[in-house]
Formats: C-alpha cells, sequence, structure tokens
C-alpha cells in the first residue's frame, strides 16, 4: 500500500502552547513539532543534540515565524535541563497547554550479554525521562488552573516481546503504566494524560542504515506491508493533544497492526 497524501492543518490547536523532547531531526519528534505548527500552536522544542535543534528552530521558524517557535537543548536525564525547557514555555509564551514526551532511546543487547550501564542508560532516557518531564508539566499545569494535555510516546514493544530489547520493553512498558497512573492523579485538575504505541515508524536516515533484509522482515510484518512515515504517528499525537480527544485520558493507542 502506497503512502497516503499528507494531511493539511485544521486549525486544532490555535492559540496554544506545546512542548516537545527529542525534537530535532526527520523523526517522530521533529514531525509533531511540524504538526503542531501547523494546527497553529506555537512550540517550545528540546533535544540532546543542540546543532541539530538549532537548525530544526531555524528550519521551522522561517516557514511558522519565529515568534512562534523557540527551542533549549534539553538532556531528559538532567532535571535542571528539565526545568530549564519547561520554564521558557512560560516565559516565551505565558502558558503552557500541551506536552510530547517523546525522548526515548534503544539498542539491542541479549540479556546474558547486557551489562547495567545499558540497561540504566535506556531506562533513564526513556521512562526516567518521561517521568521527569510528566512530573514537570503536571506541576505547571495544575498551579496555572487551566488543564491541559500530555501525550507520551510509547511503543508496541511494551505489550509484546522481542528478543534483544528486555532494556526498550521494559522502558516502554513503564511508560504505558506511567501514563495510567499519571492520568489518574491528573484528572482531579482537568489535564489529560495519554500515549500513542508506534510500531515501525521509519524516516529516510533511518532508512539509509538499516539493512534491506531487516527492512524488509520488519515491513513484513506490518498490515499495510510499509513503515509507518513520522507524520502519520505524530498525527495521532495531535488527535490526542486535541478538543477531539476530550474523553480519553490514561490510554495508550496503539498507531500499528501489532498491539499485540
Amino acid at each position: 500500500m502506497n503512502t497516503p497524501d499528507y494531511v493539511p492543518g485544521h486549525g486544532l490547536l490555535k492559540g496554544r502552547t506545546a512542548v516537545v523532547t527529542a525534537a530535532a531531526g526527520a523523526g517522530i519528534g521533529g514531525a509533531t513539532a511540524r504538526r503542531l505548527l501547523e494546527e497553529g500552536a506555537a512550540i517550545v522544542i528540546g533535544d540532546a543534540h543542540a546543532r541539530r535543534l538549532k537548525e530544526t528552530e531555524e528550519t521551522l521558524a522561517a516557514e511558522f515565524g519565529a515568534d512562534r517557535v523557540t527551542s533549549l537543548p534539553c538532556d531528559v536525564t538532567d532535571e535542571d535541563q528539565v526545568q530549564a525547557l519547561f520554564a521558557l514555555a512560560e516565559q516565551t509564551h505565558g502558558r503552557l497547554d500541551i506536552v510530547v514526551n517523546n525522548a526515548g532511546l534503544g539498542g539491542t543487547a541479549a540479556l546474558v550479554d547486557m551489562t547495567d550501564a545499558q540497561w540504566s542508560r535506556v531506562l533513564d532516557v526513556t521512562l526516567n525521562g518521561t517521568f521527569r518531564c510528566t512530573r514537570a508539566a503536571l506541576r505547571a499545569l495544575k498551579a496555572s488552573g487551566g488543564g491541559g494535555v500530555i501525550v507520551n510516546n510509547a511503543s508496541v514493544i511494551g505489550w509484546r516481546a522481542q528478543t534483544g530489547q528486555a532494556h526498550y520493553a521494559a522502558a516502554k512498558a513503564g511508560v504505558m503504566a506511567l501514563t495510567r497512573c499519571a492520568a489518574l492523579e491528573a484528572a482531579e485538575f482537568g489535564v489529560r494524560v495519554n500515549a500513542v504505541a508506534p510500531s515501525l515508524a521509519m524516516h529516510p536516515h533511518l532508512v539509509k542504515v538499516t539493512s534491506e533484509e531487516l527492512l524488509a522482515e520488519l515491513t513484513a510484518r506490518e498490515a499495510f506491508g510499509r513503515y509507518a512515515e513520522p507524520w502519520e504517528v505524530a498525527n495521532v499525537i495531535v488527535f490526542l493533544a486535541s478538543a477531539y480527544s476530550s474523553y480519553m485520558t490514561g490510554e495508550t493507542v496503539s498507531v500499528s497492526s501489532q498491539h499485540a
């Protein structure tokens, strides 16, 4: 099946301010930043890669206006950097409405060979980083009293098993559990917390470093016989960030046919 046409924006998030982590480059974070802008939001983007982040900011600012795009390098394993990112959103735009926790780190290692450092690094970025950003977001949104939305990036691997992926699977399953618990706590002050769970989302740079054999094997598992474009995942994130999902919280939406 061919990739469908790109869906134009409809102003779903006009007047909102969003924070997006790991937003530099051609992946889901970058696609989400663009989609949020296309839907009318102002964005504050963070990423651990300062050079790529600045390039992303400049590209988006040239297209959507410098007043709607701000960036700050942010390593989600560093609490001070997380705090600075959220403070920048309020300082720049005077409000915070949407947070997309996209930062995550993968890797492949059999459990018998996996080191403590490999395990801890994946968990610290993927799960602990999501926790730090969710905590910062909830504190800010509770204080503002205006509600808001948090969308976490999980993965179908949080539901199903795959060899060599114990650390990443554990982290993503943790993101799903964190999402459910945070949603219950946040409901009392009008904040919704949901997650997306992609299976195979690829961009040109990732395709280049993936062997043809592995890519063929992975796409064969997908119902449409192809990988998702990052913007197709970003579309679901926009849905969860918008009023169209006003009665949804604590949910993880599979952006795939591979729920299990």
